[in-house]
């Protein structure tokens, strides 16, 4: 079994709580059961996540946004 674990992503091209909906749509996609936050004024996504951050950061990028996993 898979554990989850804190994933942070700092994703770029957020502007509105639409923007903020559709990270977390896409997070939840690839983990239903993710508990996400966003903030939005910060560019800052964290995640309690069974996925890896890169699929993740990939999967917000592919979808418009520019992600990676924060240092």
């Amino acid at each position: 079994m898979v554990q989850s674990s804190k994933v942070v992503l700092s994703v770029s091209g957020m502007t509105c709580g639409g923007c903020v909906e559709a990270v977390k749509k896409i997070i939840r996609k690839a983990d239903p059961e993710a508990d996400v936050a966003v903030d939005l004024a910060t560019g800052r996504v964290e995640e309690q996540t069974k996925a890896e951050a890169q699929a993740l950061a990939a999967a917000v990028t592919k979808a418009g946004y520019e992600a990676r996993p924060a240092a």
